[in-house]
C-alpha cells in the first residue's frame, strides 16, 4: 500500500512538473512587483514575429553594484522571453567599439587600501529584423549616489528595452512640428532639440499661416503627433489660435514653452539692467480656457546658476568671479510623474511662475517643474539689474513654485461659442470639446533653447561657465515621449524597486559573525529537521 501511494505521488510530482515546463506559471510575490512586466510590454513583445537578439557588454569582473544591475538585467531578458523569441547574440558583442560605445570608469579602494581602475560598458544591443539599436543600462543622474543610480538604472530596465522594441518595431517615423514665425530661436539655437527629438520622431519646421496664402486650411497641423510652440515673442492672430485649438480638440498634443514676460538680454548685457513688461502673446485665454495660467512675473530662486562678474576695478586687468544669479533657477522635478522620475535638476534664465485653474473641469494635473525651498516673485512692469547680486535671503519666503505642469483629459475649446475666423478653410463645425488627450505647459522657453559656443550648438542644459550638464534635453524627450504615448509605454518610468541598502560599517564590523552565522544556520535547521524525523520514525515503530 504504502509503495502504491508512493509511485502515485512521484506520478503526480511529473506531471505537475511536465506541466510547469510546457505551461511556466509565475507567481511575482515581490511588493514592488519586480520581476513582473506591465500589460504595455506584453503586448508589445507580442507584436515581434522573428527572433530578438540581444548582446548584454556588462561583463567581466564587475562590483557588488553593477553585479546586481547585471542580475536585474538577466532578469528582465528571462521575464521577455515568455513574450517573445529573445536570443543571446554573443556575435554583437565585439561590435562595441565600432558603434562609438564610450565605456565609463569605476574607481574602487580595496581592502588594502589600494585603488582598482574597471572599465565597464553598461549596455546592450538588440536587434531584430536586420535593426539595430543600442540600450543604456546605467543611468547617471547628477546629484545621486552610485547606489541611487544603480537603483533608478534598475527601475527603468524595463522602459528601457521597451524604447529601444518600439523603435525597432515601428514601421513609419511619426512627426512633430516646431512652429515658426514669431521670433522663435533659429535653428541653430534648437539644433539640440531637434537633434534629441529626431532618433524618435521626423521633426518639422514651419508657420501655421502663409502671408503668400491668406487662407489656412484648419487641419494643416492633423499630421503630426505633436507640436512644439518654443519661446515665441510675438502674438499669435485669431486664425493661428483657431488651428492649434481645433488641432487639440481632435486628439492633437501641445507642449508650450512659452515666456511670461519680455525683457532684453542685449540690453542686460550691454546696460547691465533691463526693463521687465508683460509679453502679450495671445495665448492667454486660450490656456486659461484648458486649464492653467502663465503669470506676468519672474521667480527668484536661491538655488541658481552662477554668472561670471568682473569684480576688479581696474578695466585693463578684468577679475571674473562666480556670483549667484537668481534669474537663473535650478528648478526641481517631480518624482510623481512619469516624465520627471529620477531627473536631476533643470537649468532655466527668466521663468514665470505657472497657476493651475478650473479644478473641477476633469483635468488631470501634474507638477513637473518648481523653485526649491527658498524662492521669490518678481511681479511686473519692473527690472532685472546685474548689480543686485546680494539679495536679501528674508525676501525668499516662497516654496516649490510650479513653472512646468502637465495635462490630461478633454478640453473645452477656446472658441466654442464663437464664430470661426476669417481666413479658414473648411466648413467643418467648431468642436467643441476634446477627444481625450494631453498638454505641457513650461513657464519659459530657455528650458528648450541651446547655447553656441564658437558657432557650435552645445546640449540643451549644459552651462558653459560651470561645465555642468543639467537633465534639460532628457526632461524635453521624455515630455514629447509621454505626449505622444499612446501604448502606455512612458507609464513604465514610473516602476519603483525599494533601495535596500546594507550598513556598511556594521558589515565589516560585524563580519566573522555574519559568516558563521550565515553558515552554521543552515547545517543546524537541517540537523534539527533530520533530528525531528528521527525521533517521529522511533515512536512510529516502537507503538507497533
Amino acid at each position: 500500500m504504502e509503495i502504491r501511494h508512493t509511485l502515485i505521488g512521484v506520478g503526480i510530482l511529473a506531471v505537475l512538473n511536465a506541466a510547469a515546463y510546457l505551461l511556466p506559471v509565475r507567481w511575482d510575490m515581490t511588493d514592488d512587483k519586480h520581476y513582473s512586466l506591465s500589460e504595455a510590454s506584453k503586448t508589445l513583445l507580442r507584436q515581434t514575429d522573428a527572433p530578438i537578439e540581444v548582446a548584454v557588454l556588462l561583463k567581466g569582473d564587475l562590483n557588488s553594484g553593477f553585479r546586481r544591475l547585471r542580475k536585474a538585467t538577466e532578469e528582465t531578458l528571462a521575464e521577455m522571453e515568455i513574450y517573445a523569441d529573445i536570443k543571446d547574440f554573443n556575435a554583437l558583442k565585439d561590435l562595441k567599439d565600432s558603434l562609438g560605445l564610450r565605456p565609463i570608469l569605476i574607481h574602487e579602494r580595496e581592502q588594502n587600501g589600494k585603488t582598482a581602475q574597471t572599465t565597464v560598458y553598461p549596455y546592450a544591443l538588440m536587434t531584430y529584423k536586420g535593426k539595430r539599436a543600442i540600450v543604456t543600462l546605467l543611468k547617471n543622474t547628477r546629484g545621486l549616489s552610485g547606489e541611487e543610480n544603480l537603483n533608478a538604472s534598475i527601475e527603468q530596465l524595463e522602459f528601457a528595452f521597451m524604447e529601444a522594441l518600439q523603435l525597432l518595431l515601428q514601421r513609419e517615423t511619426p512627426r512633430v512640428a516646431i512652429l515658426e514665425g514669431h521670433g522663435e530661436p533659429d535653428e541653430a539655437h534648437t539644433y539640440d532639440l531637434m537633434s534629441a527629438l529626431s532618433k524618435y520622431f521626423q521633426v518639422d519646421r514651419g508657420t501655421i499661416a502663409n502671408s503668400k496664402e491668406p487662407a489656412i486650411d484648419s487641419h494643416i497641423l492633423d499630421g503630426y503627433k505633436a507640436v512644439i510652440i518654443a519661446a515665441p515673442k510675438t502674438a499669435f492672430d485669431e486664425r493661428e489660435r483657431f488651428v492649434i485649438d481645433q488641432y487639440i480638440m481632435r486628439g492633437g498634443t501641445v507642449l508650450w514653452a512659452i515666456d511670461g514676460v519680455r525683457f532684453s538680454e542685449q540690453v542686460l548685457q550691454s546696460e547691465g539692467f533691463t526693463p521687465v513688461l508683460p509679453l502679450e502673446l495671445g495665448l492667454t485665454e486660450m490656456l486659461f480656457r484648458y486649464g492653467v495660467r502663465v503669470n506676468p512675473a519672474l521667480v527668484q530662486d536661491i538655488q541658481c546658476l552662477p554668472i561670471p562678474v568682473n569684480v576688479s576695478s581696474d578695466p585693463q586687468q578684468p577679475n571674473l568671479q562666480p556670483m549667484p544669479w537668481t534669474f537663473a533657477p535650478l528648478l526641481l522635478t517631480s518624482q510623481g510623474s512619469p516624465i520627471t522620475k529620477n531627473m536631476g535638476q533643470v537649468m532655466s534664465t527668466f521663468v514665470s511662475p505657472i497657476d493651475a485653474v478650473g479644478g473641477e473641469d476633469g483635468i488631470e494635473k501634474r507638477v513637473l517643474l518648481a523653485t526649491s525651498t527658498a524662492s521669490r516673485l518678481t511681479a511686473t512692469p519692473g527690472e532685472v539689474n546685474l548689480n543686485e547680486l546680494n539679495p536679501d535671503m528674508r525676501l525668499f519666503q516662497y516654496q516649490y513654485i510650479p513653472v512646468a505642469v502637465s495635462m490630461e483629459g478633454c478640453f473645452h475649446s477656446a472658441f466654442a461659442h464663437r464664430m470661426t475666423p476669417d481666413g479658414i478653410t473648411g466648413d467643418e463645425p467648431i468642436r467643441k470639446q476634446s477627444v481625450k488627450t494631453r498638454q505641457i505647459v513650461i513657464g519659459s522657453g530657455s528650458v528648450v533653447v541651446n547655447e553656441l559656443q564658437k558657432g557650435q550648438a552645445l546640449p540643451m542644459g549644459y552651462d558653459r561657465y560651470s561645465g555642468m550638464q543639467f537633465s534639460n534635453r532628457d526632461f524635453i524627450v521624455n515630455a514629447v515621449l509621454w505626449l505622444t504615448d499612446a501604448e502606455g509605454l512612458i507609464s513604465l518610468r514610473e516602476k519603483s524597486v525599494a533601495l535596500r541598502l546594507l550598513n556598511d560599517k556594521r558589515a565589516h564590523d560585524e563580519r566573522t559573525k555574519i559568516q558563521v552565522v550565515s553558515t552554521m544556520t543552515p547545517i543546524l535547521v537541517l540537523a534539527l529537521i533530520g533530528g525531528m524525523v528521527v525521533v517521529v520514525r522511533k515512536r512510529k515503530y516502537e507503538t507497533k
